[in-house]
């Protein structure tokens, strides 16, 4: 089946890569809804950030 990956292009996911990427969506609206706050927490938007590295850097490896 073919995905769209991070970086644009057509792939074909395994369940694996559905559930990184799933992942990453989720951190990415975790750091909208950080970064939206009056006074954002800077310690965590870098957290979410790092994790969202990693993630990237799986789902490139797979």
């Amino acid at each position: 089946m073919a995905q769209t990956s991070l970086s644009g292009s057509a792939t074909t996911a395994s369940p694996h890569v559905d559930a990184l990427q799933s992942k990453h969506a989720g951190l990415e609206a975790q750091l909208r809804d950080e970064q939206a706050r009056p006074i954002p927490n800077a310690a965590m938007v870098q957290e979410i950030k790092k994790q969202k590295l990693r993630l990237k850097e799986e789902i490139a490896r797979s």
